[in-house]
């Protein structure tokens, strides 16, 4: 692996789609979809993989980094021989979640519209039967999309091989070289040809991933475009609200009829916090569902299409929906809980401000957390400003336990413990 990525051509935006090489099946395809100018990580991308070197590309979310690499794959497969059947197997695309990997087997059959020969794409999750799964791979296929568990399901019922696969792309490579899929990884790995092309896409690569990458790749080119993964500033506002930890569903509720969101995306940290506050704010009307992975694969997708059609207003997800999904013209993220990894606060904050919208992403401070999130600021160099919301002030002790303003802990009056215990039963 390249010592230091080869920053991009911050000109290169101007470059259009035709310049790049694709074909006119490939343009329609992107003239249908509204794509009338290629991202800066597309313009640099797009003519190495074209070229068949291995790449690696560190981008903010919202850049176009799924674009980045189905446009030349297609490009590629609709230029070749008549293939045997059944088809093998030549491009492999590992998501680690099942909803990425629906988005992105969406976002092949829309660019592949046009091509003059059918470019067959089979999806590969868990959640559902893998029946139909290994029906559809019966012929064969030009492209699996997949998560890392059933594709190696798959492979053991010897619904597929991997012998032919030429290209294979890690798309959140960072969350895939992660330990939580270091075995799967391996064990797929091990399935491929020892030469082929690689491609890795993400918008954080922290010390310890570029490691492993530098074992996975020949000789790649690095691209790092704008040279960091914080989204850009002018297309989300990031706020930083001050708030006791046993009020955080109020001021929630507060924020989401002050702002009027329309709809808002909302991290919490465990599978039981998603249905506890989703429960707490269909108690008091609002329009909202949890999205977790212990739900089945269609209450997931349901909650998804829900949200993404505006029919829920408030969606409460952990992680899950913090990698690469898009949802289009989102207003606003809200961190009830604050991620455990600086790298997480990234990508949960990048699912609102995409595609030249603005966004705000909104993160709940408690005493408990501030030094949590004072970390978070250290690592991407931010200095967000602390806010109060007048009605929902911290108390002096919480303040006080937290180490901030050096307010020293005063002892409740009986009045006082009164009004919040009010304040409390009102909440529930």
């Amino acid at each position: 692996m390249a010592a230091r990525a080869a920053p991009c051509d911050r000109g290169a935006s101007l470059t259009n789609f035709a310049s790049l090489g694709l074909s006119d099946a490939l343009l329609r395809a992107l003239d249908d979809s509204r794509f009338s100018q290629p991202t800066p990580a597309q313009v640099s991308a797009i003519p190495h993989i074209l070229a068949g070197a291995d790449v690696w590309v560190q981008a903010k979310t919202g850049s176009g980094k799924t674009a980045a690499f189905a446009l030349p794959i297609l490009q590629r497969l609709a230029t070749r021989s008549e293939c045997p059947r059944p088809i093998p197997v030549s491009t492999l695309v590992l998501v680690p979640t099942r909803e990425l990997a629906a988005q992105t087997a969406e976002v092949l059959a829309s660019l592949g519209a046009h091509l003059p020969t059918r470019v067959k794409t089979c999806l590969a999750v868990g959640g559902v039967s893998i029946n139909p799964q290994m029906l559809a791979l019966r012929g064969g296929a030009d492209i699996v999309v997949a998560t890392p568990g059933r594709l190696l399901d798959l492979l053991d019922k010897n619904a597929l091989r991997l012998s032919a696969v030429h290209t294979w792309v890690l798309d959140e490579a960072d969350r895939l070289l992660s330990l939580g899929f270091a075995d799967e990884l391996s064990r797929i790995r091990a399935q491929l040809p020892p030469r082929g092309q690689s491609l890795l896409f993400s918008a954080t690569f922290p010390p310890a991933v570029r490691e492993l990458v530098a074992r996975l790749l020949h000789e790649p080119v690095g691209i790092d475009v704008d040279q960091g993964a914080m989204p850009d500033a002018s297309a989300i506002a990031q706020r930083a609200i001050e708030v006791d930890e046993r009020r955080r569903a109020e001021l929630l509720r507060h924020l989401l009829k002050a702002h009027g969101w329309s709809r808002v995306l909302v991290f919490v940290a465990t599978k039981y916090a998603t249905e506890h506050l989703t429960d707490k704010l269909r108690r008091h009307g609002v329009a909202a569902a949890p999205l977790h992975g212990e739900l089945s694969q269609g209450a997931r997708a349901r909650a998804l299409e829900d949200f993404k059609a505006s029919r829920l207003q408030v969606l409460v997800a952990t992680d899950l929906a913090g990698r690469g999904l898009d949802i289009a013209e989102l207003p606003a993220v809200l961190n009830f809980d604050l991620p455990r990894s600086a790298v997480d606060y990234v990508h949960r904050i990048g699912r609102t401000g995409r595609a030249g919208d603005a966004g705000v992403a909104v993160s709940f401070v408690t005493a408990q957390n501030s030094a949590h999130f004072a970390l978070i600021e250290r690592r991407h160099r931010l200095q967000v400003t602390r806010e109060v919301i007048v009605g929902f002030e911290p108390s002096d002790v919480a303040v006080a336990a937290s180490g901030n303003g050096g307010v020293k802990g005063k002892r409740k009056s009986k009045k006082d413990k009164l009004r919040e215990a009010v304040a409390r039963a009102a909440q529930r």
